[in-house]
């Protein structure tokens, strides 16, 4: 009987024990392939698939591409960082590049005029952001000690780049390592405690510790315990503890609506290029009325039982304020008491400088008159603003939404609009959502996120599915209903649990009505933001610290 443990260990390990041979031999084009096979594969754990056990393989294969510490004992300081460094920025470019593809559909809207830039944007911002999966692996190679520890060591140097990335340079936190720990439903609450970051921590732990610790004959408890157990329970009990937080979360957040209020979510679906040319302003100007006017079947009612309208990021691509007709349709639409959320350009009067253009979102009430302004303040880099402009001017390049000059950028800190009949609104434009623990910036808590974005830019792929995910993570880790309307969609009404009561698919014109769930109490990660992670990571480096210190528990 005994002896059937024993075999049981070690068809366990024979598997994870071959690979990571093969991956310390790897060389060259071999160690080049694998690590980018492993990356480009990494992406089937964001959505819309989320096959995350996928993770299981890839991600200890990334480790075990670290050289052991015998191969590169003899090396300078310079050639080991270098040795480290490449398997991390293969992984991530293979990530990256299958993970953003969609940036590439934005050059084909004009094609005439940008389609020769865009091998350079779907290669060169994949490259970029390898760079912060690179200097993790250069980091968490320096733990020499094969198994657990250098699990611990690439769970603490990931989680770190992609806080990071979502930091430097006004960031870019899309697909985040912790995504693949949102889905189903149980698993996003965590969110709602440590944040995406720290399900960062947490991803890379569960899912490169089995593998990695059976390859190696490891133990969480030293000899006390087995590889096997010890494999399965690095993988077992973290998600065990998730499903059963997020289990009774949502037993504990039935859905509560704000009375009084419903609200109509327009999604006009018009192909982007038209959305460029003038001659289709006008048209475009009055479909977002005519379906304003009319029930989700399409039969008129005139906005009856509808309290607010919400309409997607430019909306009109154009200028209403400084427009009498438009001003005086829009007064018409709305009957007493209700009110228009839109996304539109506008002029903004500087002191002392020229007048600049800008993203903003607009409230009209039945005055036809804009009762409250937000204009964008994270503005996206060479789609809404040239970095250094100058230099940039002089190669011809220019921003991808043709606004000349640029976009203004809005005052921070984000503001709350006060909407009537509303509780008190944060306005966000586009990718303004997938930032964590920048949605809320001032003293004072919302009561609801209205994402206004136009994801009409990157066509039927992953992207616009993507998008919507992140936001609602938002949603979650603030405790805050989160209403998103879309151009193209995807369209949607999302609980502070993250439940989307309401939806409008990609590429569907339309509209549909929806009440506005009640935001609950602030969760922990919505009081405290990044701290949370920032001593689950100063936890697992302890740690690691303290295995470090301890004799191998194998030979």
């Amino acid at each position: 009987m005994k002896a059937e443990p024993l075999l049981l260990t070690r068809q366990l390990a024979s598997g994870p024990a071959r690979l990571a041979a093969w991956c310390h031999a790897a060389t060259g084009w071999r160690a080049v392939l694998a690590a980018f096979g492993a990356g480009s594969l990494s992406v089937l754990a964001m959505a819309p698939f989320f096959l995350s056990p996928i993770l299981f393989l890839t991600l200890p294969v990334l480790i075990w591409l670290l050289a052991p510490a015998a191969a590169v004992a003899s090396q300078s300081v310079a050639q080991r960082w270098h040795r480290r460094f490449w398997p991390g920025w293969w992984f991530g470019f293979g990530y990256f590049l299958f993970g953003l593809f969609w940036i590439g559909e934005a050059f084909l809207v004009e094609a005439e005029h940008f389609l020769w830039a865009l091998p350079f944007a779907v290669t060169l911002l994949p490259a970029g952001l390898a760079i912060f999966f690179g200097l993790a692996t250069a980091a968490a190679g320096a733990v020499s000690r094969p198994g657990l520890p250098r699990v611990l060591a690439l769970a603490l140097a990931l989680s770190a780049a992609e806080w990071l990335r979502g930091h430097i340079l006004t960031g870019f936190p899309w697909n985040t390592l912790g995504y693949a720990l949102t889905m189903p439903l149980v698993l996003m609450q965590s969110a709602a405690v440590i944040g995406i970051y720290g399900l960062t921590l947490v991803t890379v732990l569960v899912f490169a510790g089995p593998g990695v610790m059976l390859a190696a004959g490891d133990t969480i408890i030293g000899r006390l315990g087995s590889p096997w157990r010890s494999a399965l329970a690095m993988a077992a009990v973290p998600l065990a503890v998730m499903l059963t937080f997020g289990t009774v979360r949502l037993a504990l957040m039935p859905s509560k609506f704000v009375a009084n209020v419903r609200l109509r979510i327009v999604q006009p679906s018009i192909p982007q290029r038209e959305k460029q040319l003038p001659e289709f302003q006008r048209r475009i100007f009055f479909d977002h009325i005519d379906l304003s006017k009319r029930r989700p079947d399409g039969v008129p009612d005139d906005m009856a039982g509808v309290t607010h309208v919400v309409w997607p990021e430019a909306a009109m691509p154009f200028r209403p304020l400084q427009s009498p007709e438009a001003m005086s349709y829009i007064d018409d639409m709305l009957p007493a008491d209700k009110y228009l959320l839109a996304g539109a350009l506008r002029t903004a009067l500087n002191a002392g400088t020229a007048p600049d253009i800008r993203n903003s979102l607009l409230v009209f009430g039945s005055s036809g008159f804009a009762t409250a302004i937000y204009d964008k303040i994270h503005l996206v880099p060479f789609g809404e603003y040239l970095p250094v402009r100058p230099l940039l001017d002089r190669i011809g390049l220019q921003e991808i939404t043709r606004q000349r000059g640029g976009f203004g950028v809005g005052t921070g800190p984000r503001p709350l609009l006060r909407v009537p009949g509303l509780p008190p609104v944060s306005p966000l434009i586009c990718y303004e959502a997938i930032f964590p623990a920048a949605l809320v910036q001032g003293t004072e808590r919302p009561g609801l996120f209205v994402n206004i974005t136009n994801d009409g830019w990157f066509g039927n792929t992953t992207g616009p599915r993507q998008h919507l995910h992140q936001a609602r993570l938002r949603a979650v880790e603030e405790g805050v209903p989160l209403v998103r309307a879309a151009n193209n969609g995807i369209s949607a009404m999302i609980a502070p649990s993250g439940r989307v009561i309401g939806q409008l698919a990609l590429n569907v014109r339309g509209s549909f009505d929806v009440e506005l769930p009640e935001a609950v109490t602030p969760p922990p990660y919505a009081r405290f933001g990044d701290l949370i992670f920032a001593l689950a990571w100063c936890a697992v480096a302890v740690l690691l610290a303290r295995r470090l210190r301890i004799a191998p528990s194998s030979p």
